[in-house]
């Protein structure tokens, strides 16, 4: 856990803030990629996962940007309200479960609202590399998009495109035509609120395998499409490999809560399968992933124990 100063708070929408967090002593903070977020721990007990949307090249700062959530749990209002310049705060290391794909030619972005705090931080990447992408930012109005100044230049040159829809999302992006062709080599990456994620996850469904990356600033609604139907409801096993020790995890309660009774010391945060820090690997077994972080490679290896269950009998855990 890192003990960091927020520098300077910047308001670049309406309802949005930027906070530079800095280390308090002027050294390097620890590195991290586009699409990289940090667990911030806020005034009033909220811990939250924002995402950085600085480059990546910058060691001496981390920036977040925070929407002033109405309908949110608390934690975005505490950040608004009661963060400020010259404070100090706890910010977790960064975790990178949105990577920008290797390999490919051509990178698609599609960023709704808040949503572009990730993306930013791939389009400084890309710009840097001389990549070929094209941003397609959705928002309300121009005084509701964050970064509008400093993506101008970029929406010149035709690499970001603006849709403003004034609250009426059948105004908004034309996906069908956005996301019609897959080309060979090219990369899809999406994040924003949850009708957007669900419309693109349906107009991109044709896409290759492996191409299509996105991420969940919260656990999608239960119609959202899953890779794998959860099924293993029932009480299952799971067994300490170090230890040999076994437990129940009956229905009802998850591997997470079953640890921690037994007095295992269990990393989370989110607890809703979309923030990875539980990520755990399992060496025997078959889990039932509900997670929204894994893809099919980590999932032979790896299970995200707040909200995974089995689907055999017995899971091994390496811990």
């Amino acid at each position: 856990m890192l003990e960091l100063r927020v520098r300077s708070v910047t308001n670049v929408a309406t309802g949005i803030n930027t906070y530079e967090l800095v280390d308090p002593a002027g050294g390097d903070l620890p590195p991290f990629s586009a699409g990289c977020h940090v667990d911030v721990h806020i005034p009033g007990n909220y811990v939250r996962q924002y995402s950085l949307s600085n480059d990546p090249a910058e060691r001496k700062r981390y920036v977040i940007g925070v929407l002033n959530a109405a309908d949110g749990r608390g934690g975005s209002k505490a950040m608004h309200a009661m963060v400020h310049a010259g404070a100090t705060i706890k910010v977790s290391a960064p975790r990178n479960n949105f990577p920008l794909g290797e390999g490919a030619r051509r990178h698609v972005l599609i960023a709704g609202g808040i949503g572009i705090t990730p993306i930013m931080s791939m389009v400084r990447v890309l710009e840097s590399r001389g990549s070929e992408y094209v941003l397609h930012y959705c928002s309300r109005s121009p005084e509701r998009t964050a970064f509008r100044e400093e993506l101008e230049a970029l929406a010149q040159k035709g690499n970001v495109i603006h849709h403003y829809d004034h609250g009426d999302p059948a105004k908004g992006i034309p996906l069908s035509r956005v996301l019609e062709w897959a080309d060979a080599g090219t990369h899809l990456y999406y994040c924003g609120p949850p009708g957007l994620m669900a419309a693109i996850a349906e107009a991109s469904a044709h896409w290759p395998a492996g191409t299509v990356h996105c991420e969940h600033f919260a656990a999608p609604p239960a119609a959202w499409p899953r890779k794998e139907a959860s099924a293993a409801n029932g009480e299952f096993r799971i067994r300490i490999a170090s230890t040999g020790q076994t437990m129940r995890v009956p229905e009802g309660k998850s591997i997470l809560q079953t640890l921690r009774e037994a007095g295992v010391p269990c990393e989370s945060s989110c607890e809703a399968g979309v923030c990875g820090s539980c990520r755990t690997r399992y060496l025997e077994g078959t889990p039932d992933h509900g997670d929204f972080v894994l893809d099919d490679a980590e999932r032979e290896q790896y299970l995200m124990i707040c909200c995974s269950r089995a689907q055999s009998e017995l899971l091994v855990l390496d811990l």
